[in-house]
């Protein structure tokens, strides 16, 4: 979830949460029936936004891992092409080490 969506949805449960309150206290009911509502209410938010908090970490550790195994193939591959590279140039230089121990015999 990117910081844009996840601004946008904490706005929108807030909202929907201030709106719900504000509805509870304009109905027409006792003020103990009101504070059950609202703690409810409250409740059930707070479940929700808890729900949508571990889903959010559930995904952005799966983005996370399968970045982390990107990296690490293409590190990987990497080190093992300048490991061949390596290997040529010191072939090539042992090459024309010989060739210079040929030119000085």
């Amino acid at each position: 979830m990117s910081n844009d969506s996840g601004n946008i949805l904490l706005a929108l449960l807030t909202g929907a949460a201030i709106g719900a309150g504000i509805g509870i206290l304009y109905a027409p009911d006792e003020g103990k029936e009101t504070r059950k509502k609202i703690k409810r209410k409250v409740e059930d938010t707070s479940h929700e936004i808890a729900e949508r908090i571990s889903h959010a970490t559930e995904e952005l550790t799966k983005s996370a891992e399968v970045k982390k195994e990107a990296f690490d193939r293409k590190l990987d591959d990497a080190i093992s092409t300048m490991s061949y590279k390596a290997d040529d140039i010191i072939a090539s230089l042992e090459g024309k080490l010989e060739d210079l121990r040929k030119k000085n015999a």
